[in-house]
This record gives C-alpha cells, structure tokens and sequence, in this order.
C-alpha cells in the first residue's frame, strides 16, 4: 500500500451523501483506521471563504465564473489536505469532488463538457476517487428535506436539480466500475451498511485492517 484510499460521496441537494460520509468517518475512525474527511469546497482556509460567496444567496455568479471558484477551493484542497493525507496512507472521505462539477456546471448550467473536464484535471491534478458512492434521491424529495433558509444553490428552481440528477445518473452508467449509485429514499442506517458494502472490501484489499 504506496498511498491512501479515496473515497467520494455525490448527491443532489439534501439526498442524505454528508449524512452517509460522516457515519463512515465515524465508523472507520472507531475501528483505528487512519482518516480524514473533507467537504469540497472547503475544509481549508481559502476554500471556506469560497464556499461562503458561492453559498451566498445575494450573490448573483455567472456558470463560468462559478466553476472556477470551485476549482480554485478544489485546487487549494487537493495540495494541502488530499495530497498529504493519501501520502499518509490515510483513508481520505470527500463530501463532494470532481463528480459534483460534471453534475451541476455542464450538464445543470450546461458548460462543455470537454472544457470542464480539462480544467477540472488541472485542479485536481488528475486525482480520482477510488469508489464514489451516489446517493440517489428525486429533487422534489431531497429538498423537502432541507430545513434551513435555501442556499444559492439550493435555491435554483427544480429543472435546474433535475438535470443535475439525470447528471449524476449518466455519470454513473459510465463509471460503474467506480461509481456505486444508492437509493437515498432508504433509512440511513440501511444505507449505511451499503456503504461499509462497498467501502470494507476495497479497503481490506488495499491492506486496511478492519
């Protein structure tokens, strides 16, 4: 085992992915397994800062320049909290990565595909998760679960998080591999033993005790 594992949660608006990642966070960080978690954007001074004007719903962004905020919190996240913590041989727990700029700026906004993938590669410096898990739920249902004032993004109007779903959804059908799609209309605790389904037999077979 040369590096860490990663592991991406991916979700629409309140379909329960920051719930799932936690419990995971928790579970591996009771078991001894070295971990972190980390929420994109976020979790570094710059990306919380970011994160605040992208949230902020008085502010009015355009679909590029939202993208390249993202990326540059992403960017900042991947040299100073990704890229030690996998060379540390820790399992490294993403609320949100790469996934989420497909899902929301093409095909929600509808930038070219082509030119996010090539930006998005350069901000991540072509890191990939090992195994994302996709909680799956339909917009009307995940934002009735938002009980606080709605952010800028949750804000957007249904249209706009139904092409982030059918987003995620065609993502997964090309990454089945790695891209692991759970009913997020499930009761957490069930699908939490989907998740430590996936996650137990990679990290057992990268050389985690368990």
């Amino acid at each position: 085992m040369n590096l860490g594992v990663l592991v991406s949660f991916e979700g629409i608006e309140g379909s329960g992915k920051t719930t799932q990642a936690e419990l995971l966070y928790h579970d591996l960080k009771t078991k001894g397994v070295p971990v972190v978690l980390f929420r994109d954007p976020g979790s570094t001074e710059v990306g919380e800062r970011i994160r605040a004007i992208l949230l902020d719903p008085k502010v009015k962004i355009s679909p590029w320049c939202e993208l390249f905020l993202y990326l540059a919190a992403r960017s900042e996240l991947v040299r100073s909290a990704i890229i030690p913590s996998l060379k540390e041989k820790k399992v490294v727990i993403l609320d949100r990565f790469c996934d989420s700029t497909f899902a929301y700026q093409a095909f929600g906004r509808g930038l070219p595909s082509r030119r996010v993938s090539v930006i998005n590669k350069i901000a991540t410096r072509a890191i990939k998760p090992n195994l994302t898990i996709l909680v799956d739920i339909e917009p009307t249902k995940g934002l009735k679960r938002i009980t606080h004032p709605h952010d800028r993004i949750e804000a957007e109007d249904r249209a706009y998080h139904q092409k982030v779903r059918e987003g995620y959804l065609r993502l997964a059908r090309r990454a089945r591999k790695r891209i692991k799609v759970l009913d997020g209309d499930k009761p957490k605790e069930e699908l939490h033993l989907e998740v430590k389904g996936f996650v137990y037999p990679l990290l057992r077979e990268k050389g985690y005790r368990l």
